[in-house]
């Protein structure tokens, strides 16, 4: 086990899979294909609902039935009860291309026309299949559809062009189409009896009566390509939705025998799904550009709009960082997307809008891929500001313009950075400042302009007056950073030239030389260290204060692609296209962790806390986690968990974190996330730092409210007492009188009324009811080990008012002089037991803040007990004793910092 290991995988919403829709009760769900797993939608909102457990191979077909999900993987079909595995088909011996779900059966198809016929009905799934049906050799399935009302009798499309009838309960062949001389690509049933909708790969559709072995109609695309889905209207109007490796989807009027509307830029890849939900003007559509969408056919030409969706990267990230203290994460692809991601929500990820991108394409009648910017190379982030303006500076390739983004509103900004130089060549590098007033960046030619955020206008260009070309640097700037306080601005140049900068006077203050061509720069702001990435695949740190090299860094075979530091600037983290991920410890100068991955990182980024790393990869569309163990556990030793110079072989994260067969991801599997994240914050308060106390990291209410607890019930009390409501009669006997009117006698219940008339109180019986008795339990239980760390667990667990009863129920009622008797109630007892507790926890300085406010609440209620009896007085003395020595030490250390701040805030520098 290492530093960092595999957590799971974000940014995966579906592949190249056809999706499987069903409905349960009023709810629509769709089951889509993520590589090796699988996730289910609530078609509602497009909400995550489920996500399945890691395959051993990519999925290759779906299909869904009430709680059951098939999954075809290689030669195999996993049969999944909601998340957990139940049974597993494996009677292929080829890859299975297509299945069909057939009322209680699934029919299965393999690449070599192998059919096998399988059951799921009742509790024990039937492993071997029902029935075979072995096709001709010349004839390889493509697709399947069962028609309506043709009862065990299925539609089997090939690769060859014609189509067959089938019965499978006699496994004969009833009849052959002849097709039209172009592979069979998709077929779907529509809801006129006997007739399908067959798509071929020469991109034309034909409407087909299975009956007469006749054509009705056929349409064609205008764009070449083959018809990769098709789905029916079900709501009364005749349409055909039909989808293409193009991206476009045709919507084809079925009475007038034309085309009706285009949907254009639907995807931006090959359509791979259709559906229109029953009975709704509402098509579901989805693609191999990583994205599923919904469209409504509302408006009063007829033609579609999009009304939700579900995206990612349709192509691989450039560049990442942790955003809003580690809950997001800005990805920028090569899809020319600049996308927030979610760490803990998925359905709160999102592109950043770059202004009405589809309005601007329809208007000019270009491509929306045209419009939108070019790929992000660079970026840069302020959170400071981003409530009052753009917070975020991007520089695009071949582009000779910065742009900046607002996240407040998820939004393109209005200014575009433009640099007054006279030789226009593209921006290379780009940094904010640390109050998040100013934007710097650095072109190809060398010159680096300070932009206004606020109003996008130039404060002025860093020249160096050595140069010939009066810029900042002779070549491309490979970096910008700014310090902390706006004093320092530090460039790098291509040709391996630092240079620190005065950030307000714009002059040159010193220069240094690495020596060789520096690819990229990262600087720590608060420890004053300059990294630099050369392309001699070697790591510099520079103290820039100093202008001198502190530590150098080498193991990295291949060109180094990404570095950055840990938030105490300890750790360094470096990746390169040689498949290792290294942790380097700065002050001890060495590695200290190092990975081998199958696939190369391309970017990386730390959180701020250091419990997540995100990377991305070479040809992979997400964003990947990992999880720091080393920070997750009691142990300080981090060579436990630190492979030092060795390099481990490690697998890149997965959609899902479970494997097959491992259970499900429900409830159960939130409630042990949870315990991952409390679990070993508990465990790091074992291991004391000298002279300090640790706090017990409970919410300021839990603790804060049970010194206030008699405030608190006082204010919530009713102001008027709730009133007795008046006696009714149990029942209203009618006696008919002899005038004919009928009269009603009141009675009352014989248990709440005495002999003599009077009411009584009803006797509940005086059996005391001991509600401490776990308190008591665990407190005797861990006094006699010496271990009051799960006692302290359970007090935690406690609301302020369950504590408050339980130190209440302890109160000894009945008062009595005699030392003898007071001994022996088994309250005094308890109430011993408590006051070691607290002598032991202030002593070893746990859970401070929260033992100082459970010991005044136990004074407030015990108070006069304790003053009573001699042997309690005893542990009082000996806890105030504790109590004054610890404070003292702490108070001592607040005195001291207090002056030295003191001292420091009165100097003039």
């Amino acid at each position: 086990m290492g530093i960092f290991e595999p957590y799971r995988a974000i940014g995966y919403i579906t592949a190249g899979v056809p999706f499987s829709v069903q409905r349960l009760g009023t709810e629509t769900f769709v089951t889509v294909s993520i590589g090796k797993a699988w996730q289910i939608y609530d078609c509602a909102k497009l909400t995550l609902a489920l996500a399945g457990p890691q395959l051993p191979k990519k999925i290759r077909a779906l299909a869904s039935f009430k709680n059951y999900t098939f999954a075809a993987y290689g030669t195999q079909i996993g049969v999944f009860k909601r998340v957990q595995q139940v049974a597993t088909w494996s009677k292929h011996h080829e890859k299975i291309s297509s299945l069909c779900l057939l009322g209680d059966h699934i029919m299965s198809s393999d690449i070599k026309g192998n059919i096998y016929l399988w059951s799921f009905k009742g509790d024990g799934l039937n492993l071997e299949p029902v029935s075979h049906i072995k096709l001709e050799n010349k004839f390889a399935p493509t697709c399947i559809v069962h028609p309506d009302t043709y009862l065990n009798k299925v539609i089997i499309g090939s690769r060859e062009g014609p189509l067959q009838l089938w019965n499978i309960s006699s496994k004969q062949k009833l009849y052959e189409f002849k097709g039209w001389n172009s592979p069979v690509t998709c077929c779907v049933a529509s809801p006129a009896l006997d007739i399908i909708a067959v798509g071929c790969a020469d991109g034309t559709i034909h409407l087909h009566n299975l009956r007469f072995d006749e054509e009705r109609m056929s349409f064609s695309h205008s764009i070449r390509g083959a018809v990769s889905s098709l789905s029916f209207r079900t709501d009364g109007e005749p349409l055909l939705a039909s989808g293409g490796s193009s991206g476009v989807i045709s919507i084809w009027n079925l009475e007038k025998n034309r085309l009706q509307s285009v949907i254009r830029e639907a995807h931006d890849a090959s359509i791979v799904s259709l559906h229109f939900f029953m009975n709704e003007p509402v098509l579901l559509s989805s693609a191999t550009d990583n994205s599923i969408k919904m469209w409504i056919f509302d408006n009063a030409d007829g033609e579609a709009r999009l009304l939700r969706f579900r995206s990612g990267h349709s192509a691989p990230p450039l560049c990442i960082r942790f955003y809003g203290n580690g809950r997001h994460i800005l990805s920028a692809g090569q899809d020319r997307a600049f996308r927030l991601f979610s760490v803990a929500r998925d359905q709160q990820s999102r592109e950043l809008s770059q202004r009405h991108v589809a309005k601007r394409a329809k208007r000019i009648r270009a491509k929306e891929e045209d419009i939108k910017l070019k790929p992000v190379i660079a970026f840069d982030c302020a959170e400071i500001r981003e409530r009052d303006w753009c917070n975020v500076v991007t520089c695009h390739m071949d582009t000779l313009q910065a742009y900046v983004w607002w996240l407040q509103n998820f939004v393109l900004g209005e200014h575009i950075l433009t640099p007054s130089s006279v030789h226009k060549t593209p921006i290379k590098a780009c940094a904010i400042s640390a109050c998040g007033n100013f934007a710097i960046i650095g072109t190809e030619g060398g010159w680096i302009e300070r932009f206004n955020l606020q109003s996008g206008i130039s404060r002025g260009n860093y020249i160096d007056k050595s140069e010939e070309s009066l810029t900042a640097h002779d070549g491309e700037v490979a970096g910008i950073a700014c310090d902390a306080t706006n004093t320092l601005l530090i460039s790098a140049g291509y040709h391996g030239d630092v240079k620190v900068w005065d950030f307000k006077t714009r002059e040159v203050k010193s220069i240094w030389n690495v020596g060789r061509s520096i690819i990229k720069i990262v600087f720590h702001r608060a420890n004053g260290l300059l990294a630099t990435v050369a392309d001699d695949m070697i790591i510099r740190l520079y103290d820039v204060a100093g202008q001198r090299m502190v530590r150098k860094f080498e193991g990295h075979t291949d060109r180094i692609t990404d570095a950055c530091f840990s938030e105490d600037g300890k750790w360094l983290l470096s990746s390169s296209m040689d498949g290792t991920l290294r942790i380097w410890d700065v002050i001890l100068a060495r590695q200290i962790d190092a990975m081998q991955m199958d696939v190369s990182v391309t970017a990386l980024s730390l959180s701020p806390a250091m419990d997540l790393l995100a990377t991305t990869h070479v040809d992979q569309n997400g964003v990947f986690l990992w999880v720091n163990q080393a920070m997750f556990s009691g142990s300080t030793n981090l060579n436990n968990y630190a492979s030092g110079g060795d390099v481990r072989n490690v697998k890149i994260p997965q959609v899902s974190s479970k494997e097959a067969n491992d259970g499900e991801l429900n409830d159960k599997e939130l409630t042990n996330q949870q315990e991952i994240k409390t679990e070993p914050i508990f465990a790091l308060l074992d291991h004391q730092i000298p002279n300090l106390v640790t706090l017990s990291l409970l919410p300021r209410s839990q603790w804060q409210n049970l010194t206030n607890i008699d405030i608190i019930k006082a204010r919530n009390k009713p102001v008027e007492p709730p009133k007795k409501p008046e006696k009714a009669p149990f029942f209203l006997p009618s006696i008919p009188s002899v005038t004919g009117e009928i009269t009603f006698k009141t009675t009352t219940d014989a248990s709440t009324e005495g002999s003599d008339g009077k009411s009584s109180d009803l006797n509940i019986g005086t059996k005391k009811i001991d509600l401490s008795s776990q308190f008591v339990k665990l407190l005797q239980k861990f006094a006699e080990e010496k271990n009051f760390s799960e006692f302290t667990s359970y007090l935690k667990g406690l609301s302020p008012s369950s504590l408050d009863m339980e130190l209440r129920m302890l109160q000894i009622l009945e008062e009595d002089d005699d030392p003898e008797v007071l001994e022996k109630k088994p309250e005094f007892a308890s109430i011993s037991l408590l006051l070691d507790y607290f002598i032991h926890e202030i002593s070893v300085r746990n859970n401070f803040e929260f033992i100082q406010a459970l010991v005044k609440l136990f004074l407030k209620i015990h108070g006069e007990t304790v003053r009573r009896h001699s042997e309690l007085q005893e542990k009082i003395k000996k806890l105030l004793e504790v109590q004054s020595s610890v404070w003292q030490r702490i108070d001592k250390m607040f005195q001291s910092t207090r002056c030295m701040v003191t001292f420091l805030s009165n100097s003039q520098f």
